[in-house]
Parts: structure tokens; sequence; C-alpha cells
């Protein structure tokens, strides 16, 4: 058995490597030990080698599938907490990882948000199985005994977050913590009372199957219930049989966990990956359509029509193209492991240079630029990669949405903490509630004057993400048909 105060343990079996070395690296940042196997014929070699506290399995491996590793690693050490790692999750795979004894599912792709708080979760349910233990071990037959002594265990339960209900074989409550009745919205409650008829039905569906078999097994078994109705409060009810010394049932330990923010990531990841497939098969679809064209012997072309089938081809990739190097950069952002080299920047020189490129496309709208610019500007301490991006991002819209003939404003300028920039156009400009969704991946303002204007719907959001990475901030002010400015504020390098 893992000592409950040594350095957790976790074992991650995942074939690919780039993922296995990032999370081993991200969790051993966390404090944990971990050990990596790159296939599932190692990840059984390693899992049953000795006891690990949680173990972080792939689904599909090319040797062995992972529910094989997650079978041979219960089968040698039952109180394993293991997860299943996959972005190909089904119904059927679900039930079946479950049964052989999977606490639960870690979607892919996750951030490292996600992935630590459920390695947290199966931390803390490692800690309950091994508590479920010692309380088996220690109790003599009537769990009414639990209630009244004054144990290393009772302390530990009732100072956890998650809420903790004992039942005896009869449904009659042999302990609790305050955090269960908070959860569960229960005023009262006494030692010894019946509470069958307090708990939501999808628990005492779990408890009364456990409670119907002569013969159990140790495992945990899992209900999400919604509490609260628009998924304001969702639990994971883990419900687990508690033996008597003669290995007959003696009662169950509901576990409560409040899971109601990882649901709400789960509904934000499936819109997001639901808006990357949409962003990416308009312009598949259209590359597919102008290439058919081309090849299909049937049809005459013009070789100028030709020529501009292939153009149009070249746009939409290259449209696609962008929009795979922003989902990168974003994914980067969130693990962290976008490359930077730090170094003093001068902004004004920057900026210069980016105008300088984005000349040609100044003069096709006859766009007039007016600049101020201080002096003596103070650096800052950053990548010059992210300033650019920055800059460039924030003139580029300040083109392409200003109209013919139009102007844009740029003032740079400090304060005694911050530089200062800003950029302003007299473009189509944001209502209200256009303004308020500005920083949301993939949202771009739909009218009939943005219909011709190209773009991934992602720059304002990396925008925003690289200027608050260096603690600084960046505000919004537009006014409909009138125009729209942007500022930016980085922190200054203080001595």
């Amino acid at each position: 058995m893992v000592v409950q105060n040594s350095k957790s343990n976790i074992l991650i079996v995942e074939d690919e490597k780039g993922l296995r070395l990032g999370t081993q690296r991200l969790l051993e940042e966390e404090g944990y030990a971990v050990s990596a196997a790159e296939n599932g014929n190692e990840g059984i070699k390693l899992g049953t080698s000795k006891e690990f506290d949680i173990a972080v399995i792939d689904l599909r491996m090319p040797d062995i599938d992972g529910l094989e590793v997650l079978k041979e690693i219960k089968n040698v050490y039952p109180n394993t907490v293991c997860f299943i790692a996959t972005a190909f999750a089904s119904y059927e795979t679900a039930i079946q990882a479950t049964r052989i004894g999977a606490y639960g599912y870690i979607p892919k792709p996750f951030t490292p948000e996600e992935f630590i708080y459920q390695i947290e979760q199966g931390i803390k349910q490692r800690e309950l199985i091994l508590s479920a233990e010692r309380l088996k071990k220690e109790r003599e037959e009537n769990l009414f005994e639990l209630a009244s002594e004054k144990s290393r265990l009772n302390a530990i339960i009732k100072s956890i977050n998650e809420g903790v209900l004992v039942l005896n074989k009869n449904g009659e409550l042999a302990y609790y913590n305050y955090a269960a009745l908070k959860y569960l919205n229960i005023r009262e409650i006494n030692i010894g009372e019946n509470v069958i008829d307090k708990l939501p039905s999808k628990i005492v569906a779990v408890v009364k199957t456990i409670f119907s078999n002569d013969t159990f097994l140790l495992k945990t078994y899992t209900v999400q219930i919604e509490i609260k109705p628009n998924n304001e409060l969702i639990l994971e009810a883990a419900c687990t049989p508690v033996p008597h010394p003669d290995g007959s049932l003696a009662g169950v330990v509901v576990t409560l966990g409040n899971i109601t923010e990882f649901k709400k990531i789960e509904v934000i990841k499936s819109q997001f990956v639901s808006m990357v497939a949409h962003e990416m098969k308009t312009p598949l679809a259209a590359v597919q359509g102008f290439l058919n064209i081309i090849v299909d012997d049937t049809i005459n072309v013009e070789k100028e029509k030709r020529k501009d089938y292939l153009k149009r081809s070249i746009v939409r990739l290259k449209s696609l193209t962008d929009l795979v190097n922003d989902l990168l950069d974003i994914s980067r952002m969130e693990l962290r492991t976008k490359h930077r080299e730090i170094e003093n920047i001068k902004v004004k020189d920057i900026l210069s240079n980016v105008l300088q490129m984005l000349e040609l496309e100044i003069k096709k709208k006859n766009i007039t630029v007016q600049k101020n610019i201080e002096e003596k500007l103070p650096a800052i301490q950053a990548d010059q990669n992210d300033i650019t991006r920055i800059i460039s991002n924030l003139l580029s819209n300040a083109i392409k949405y200003n109209k013919e003939n139009g102007s844009i404003g740029i003032k740079l300028g400090s304060s005694p903490n911050y530089l200062i920039l800003q950029i302003s156009d007299t473009g189509i400009g944001m209502k209200p509630e256009e303004r308020s969704k500005l920083f949301s991946e993939f949202y771009r303002i739909k009218n009939d004057r943005t219909r011709g204007i190209s773009g991934t719907g992602l720059g304002l959001s990396i925008v925003k993400r690289i200027v608050e990475s260096y603690h600084g901030k960046i505000e919004v002010d537009s006014q409909f048909e009138v125009g729209t400015t942007f500022t930016i504020n980085l922190p200054i390098n203080l001595n």
C-alpha cells in the first residue's frame, strides 16, 4: 500500500511522445513522482511492478488497447485510481472501462488546468479508497461506532471538501460531514436515521444495487447528478462497498465531489471543437470544388479561369494555414511551451517595421496614417515576435475594417509604469453586444460590410493572451459606423 504522506506516484501510459513528455513534466513541476511508458506492454510491466496512486492510460495504442492495460493493472492493484485518456470516447467504451475499474475519462485535447484538476480528483479518490480500507480494518461489526470514534479518519473526513456519507446495510446513516449536507441541500439529518428517501434517485439506485448482491466487488461505482438546474451544481457521487472483517457487506461509503466547473469546461471544449471544424470545413470544401473542376476532363475550363481557380485555392489554403498556426499558438500558450527570447525591446522600431510591411495594403485603401510618438520612450522586456504579433494584428484590423480614404491614428507614449500604445481607425466600428464578444475565439463580426473580409477569428484572442502574459492590459472603445480604438498597456522595465 502507498504511504499517504509520501509524494504521490503517477504512471503515464501514452504512445504520443510529445504528450507523454509534456504531461510528465507538468506533473513533476506540481511535485508528483512520475513514471512514463511509451506503449501498452511497457505500461503493464510498470503498472504491475509496484502500486501507483494514479495511472493515466491512453485508450488507443499501437500494440495493446488501453482497456487491456487497465484490466491488467486493476487485477494486480485494484486500488490504483485509473483514468482513460482519449479523443475517441464512446458510450460503449465508457461502460466497459467503468466495469473494469476506471475512475473516469480525461478527454483529449486537454489544458494543463483540466489535467491537473483530474489528477487532484484522482488523488482525493485514492485517499478515500485507502481511508475506506483503514475503516474496514479498524471498525467493529457495527458501523455506528464510526460516529463516536475520535479517530484520525474522523478529522480527515470532516476537513475535506468532498461530501461523505456512510450508510449501513439497512440504509441508516452511520456517518456524514457537513459538505455532504451542503451539496445535497439537506438541512437536518441524524445518525441512525434511514436517509434513503432523502438522497437523489441515482445514488439510491446504486446503493440498492450494491445492497442487493450477496457477493460484491470492492470497487467504486460513480454517477453524475444535476442538483441545481441549468448546470449550476453537478455532483459526482462515488459509492464504495464497506465489508465486515468476515467479508460480508457492512455498508456503503458515498463521496460527493463538485464537478460543475469541469462540466462547464467540457461544454466549452465541445463548442471549441465544433467551431474549429466549422472554420475548416468551408475553405476545404471550396478548394475541393475548384480542384474537382480543374481535373474534370469533361469540363472545358479556359486557361485564365483555371488560373483563377488555382489562385483562389491558394488563398483558401493560406487561410487554413493561418488558422492552424493560430491554433498552435493558443495551444502553446495554454501549455506554457511557447518559446520566448526576452530582451530589451524598442516598440517604436517594431511599429515602424510593421507599418513598412503593411504599406501596400494602406495605399490600396488610400488610408492616412497619423502618428503621435513620444521622443524618449522607455524599453520593455519582451519577446520581439510577441510585440510584433500584437502590433501587426491591430494594424491589420485597422486597415481591413477601415473605410476607403479613411485614417489610422497611432499614439505611443508612457506613464510611470506602462508603455501605452493606442491604435484607432475610422472604420465600421462595433455595437455594444459585438464589443463584449470581441476577444472570444473564432468570433468575427458578421454584417454586409464584413462579408468580404478574411480572417481566422483568433487574432484578437491571441493578442489578449500575449498582453496578459506580460501582466499588461488591453482595452477597446468603439462606436458603430464611427471607428474603433484599441489601447495596450505594457509594463515598463522598472529598476
